[in-house]
């Protein structure tokens, strides 16, 4: 693949990447959290590598062939989303710059963070829209290889931004509670509106 393939491939997922969404709201609540920036943002990306690799191995297009599995993989992450927004409301995060996190809280946040990309079906649709474009048959790679390193490029820049989204509202609302409170809800809300719009789409088409 030339580079310029990878440039423009670049160019469109940056576009995703820096707009604000579940991954986003969660990258935030660990930031607010305390130590678990890492492998809340770890978790995210595993999703995306999953994404990319069944999209690669061609079981993507199988999947959006079947309205029946979208409609339950979409349901699923929609419910997901939903009751961590509805718990962020009612239980939000405030920093805790001295707090020792224990290894299995390590393990809840990367396996949460798996799960709110994972199930994300937005994710899903994205690499399946993507990816094809620009994966050519007559590049020196096979179709399936050049999949896998587009996503890696994606998932690479989706780690920087949410490193950044993560440490960042750590930094930022560190000294300020209340503002922390405030964000923790309004990212809160975002998941429920997201999880929402997922199930309004589910019974509208």
């Amino acid at each position: 693949m030339s580079l310029s393939v990878f440039i423009a491939f670049w160019a469109v997922s940056i576009l995703f990447v820096i707009t604000p969404g579940a991954d986003w709201a969660y990258a935030i609540s660990a930031g607010l959290k305390g130590r678990v920036v890492i492998p809340a943002v770890g978790g995210l990306l595993s999703g995306h590598l999953i994404a990319t690799i069944v999209v690669a191995a061609g079981v993507g297009t199988l999947v959006a062939n079947h309205p029946l599995a979208l409609t339950v993989l979409t349901i699923a992450g929609a419910a997901y989303l939903l009751w961590l927004g509805l718990n962020m409301l009612a239980r939000p995060s405030t920093p805790h710059a001295d707090d020792i996190q224990a290894s299995n809280s390590w393990t809840r946040w990367a396996i949460k963070g798996l799960c709110v990309s994972g199930l994300n079906p937005k994710v899903f649709l994205l690499f399946l829209a993507l990816l094809p474009q620009f994966a050519h048959a007559s590049a020196p790679w096979p179709v399936p290889l050049q999949m896998i390193a587009l996503g890696l490029i994606h998932t690479i820049s989706c780690g920087v931004i949410y490193l950044l989204v993560g440490f960042g509202s750590q930094a930022v609302l560190h000294t300020r509670p209340a503002a922390a409170r405030f964000v923790s809800r309004f990212s809160g809300a975002a998941m429920i509106i997201i999880a929402v719009i997922l199930l309004a789409e589910q019974i509208l088409d």
